[in-house]
């Protein structure tokens, strides 16, 4: 139903009535919200984008790498708790977004806080209520996720008529509104692109000054059983407020068991996530994840813990030019596939098999002929492949016996201070240039124990334990002839790291660290 505003327009403007309606009473015009009604933590970057009742509505890019029409960027998601395993386990998952960005990115808007009452009111309410104060700010709750899709749905119809020029396009199709997928959601709480792989993986998004200057969650110390404000703590990474805590958050699609590798079959109900201010700190993670019924009873299902926030993005095929754009990337990607194939659909198997099949001599030779051109070039990925993982493995071990050294110095350093302030020299200046010393040091510790992590579970990521097993035993080989034995061990710890993490895919920094600390 149209709002109040737009309806006494249409009424002024039919004939013989503009005048009546000039002397009946109604209701003022509705002044443009403040800034910290809508965006109280205002950040560079922040997309803002209009909303009924003179309201507007905060959005941040969730930046993908992307570089062609069938480009997307391959995650691992959910977590390692065993008791969670069934709704939460470590599975890979790819991600794109709806919009170009350059040559090598796209990107989705997702909403910078959970979307508020005032909000809410402006979009789902036939008449603009009073510009919001700020206890408006608090985020919607009580929805279920028919409520949520409506809003979404009506908050399209309102842009795409009154400011589709404000939203981002693709090809011919303007962008809309709607609940995030599972995907993206997880992909923007865990930090995206932002933060390094390693941080990537961990149970929350980096939070150095504590958790609880983030994420509003159980407890006197935090929420004190209340749902907060939007926009009073720190954002994560990406700049987005309350991804965890405060109030779980519906997501698009029906929840799915996980079955190890794979999604089971069976859709269920809606998908919350991200936890509220009655979860406690301890079950905080970016993997929350729960299903809840659509109804209760005869009613849609509706919990007092319950919000939601948007995104914006786009359909697949937008224009026709997308459209010749895919089919020509289609082709092209069964052609790179082929030779990605399982054993028994062996493009070189089926070769061999046409080619003796063939009765025409011709034929024959340049079925030949193809199949020695493939070889060649699947035989030159493959060196490719093995290279690069040697490489990998050289690179953990170096950065191995970095953070020995480095380790030593910390240990070293820290006895120092500790020893003068022990004997009473705390305020010597010389103790104050050993402690600035220290922090030093730390940092790069820190820094290398990083790179050290992203290292690691890339080549556990992109090389199989039979490739890294035959190329671990060349490269001691290299090594041993080169006169480097003193780094064999390295390789070995690195090369231990490696496999354990694609066991169980848990981010052990502190016991890498501590690994190798006893390398002395």
């Amino acid at each position: 139903m149209p709002h109040a505003s737009t309806r006494r327009k249409a009424f002024a403007s039919c004939s013989g009535f503009a005048l009546l309606l000039a002397l009946v009473p109604g209701p003022a015009t509705a002044a443009p919200w403040p800034e910290k009604i809508f965006n109280p933590m205002p950040a560079e970057g922040d997309v803002i984008l209009p909303m009924p009742c003179e309201g507007s509505m905060a959005f941040r890019k969730v930046l993908v790498p992307s570089d062609g029409p069938y480009s997307d960027y391959q995650i691992t998601l959910g977590g390692n708790d065993d008791s969670h395993g069934f709704a939460e386990d470590s599975h890979p998952a790819h991600i794109a977004g709806s919009f170009a960005e350059g040559k090598s990115q796209s990107y989705f808007l997702m909403a910078k806080y959970e979307t508020s009452q005032a909000q809410y009111e402006a979009v789902m309410k036939d008449a603009c209520p009073p510009t919001p104060s700020q206890a408006k700010r608090l985020p919607q709750s009580a929805v279920g996720w028919f409520d949520a899709v409506l809003f979404a749905d009506r908050y399209s119809q309102w842009l795409r008529r009154n400011a589709a020029k404000s939203l981002p396009k693709d090809g011919e199709e303007t962008g809309y509104a709607r609940l995030p997928t599972e995907v993206e959601w997880e992909f923007a709480a865990r930090g995206g692109i932002a933060v390094s792989p390693s941080e990537f993986s961990e149970r929350v998004f980096p939070t150095p000054e504590g958790l609880s200057r983030h994420v509003w969650f159980a407890g006197t110390q935090s929420a004190n059983g209340k749902p907060q404000l939007t926009g009073l703590l720190k954002p994560n990474p990406l700049g987005l407020h309350d991804m965890l805590g405060n109030m779980d958050e519906i997501a698009l699609e029906p929840f799915h068991l996980n079955r190890l590798n794979r999604a089971h079959g069976q859709a269920g109900a809606f998908v919350l996530r991200g936890g509220n201010y009655l979860t406690s700190e301890a079950d905080m993670r970016s993997a929350y994840r729960q299903e809840v019924p659509y109804y209760d009873g005869d009613a849609p299902r509706r919990a007092r813990t319950t919000g939601f926030r948007i995104v914006i993005s786009a359909p697949i095929l937008t224009s026709k030019d997308k459209l010749a754009a895919l089919q020509d990337a289609w082709a092209k990607l069964g052609a790179i596939s082929a030779a990605e194939q399982a054993p028994s659909d062996d493009p070189l198997t089926e070769l061999d098999r046409l080619s003796k099949d063939a009765t025409d001599p011709t034929t024959k030779a340049r079925l030949l002929a193809v199949e020695k051109g493939l070889k060649a070039n699947i035989a030159a990925r493959d060196e490719q492949r093995d290279r690069a993982a040697k490489t990998s493995l050289r690179l953990g071990a170096f950065l191995g016996r970095k953070l020995t050294d480095d380790n030593r110095a910390v240990e070293t350093l820290a006895r120092l201070v500790k020893a003068r302030i022990d004997g009473g020299n705390a305020e010597d200046p010389r103790t104050k240039e050993f402690k600035a010393e220290l922090d030093r040091e730390e940092g790069v510790l820190n820094d290398n124990l990083r790179y050290y992590a992203d290292t690691l579970i890339r080549t556990a990521e992109d090389f199989n334990e039979d490739v890294l097993t035959r190329q671990r035993e060349i490269l001691l080989v290299e090594l041993r002839g080169m006169g480097l034995n003193e780094l064999v061990p390295f390789v070995d710890r690195h090369f231990g790291h490696v496999l354990t993490y694609r066991k169980d895919k848990r981010v052990a920094r502190s016991k890498w660290l501590s690994d190798w600390g006893d390398m002395q």
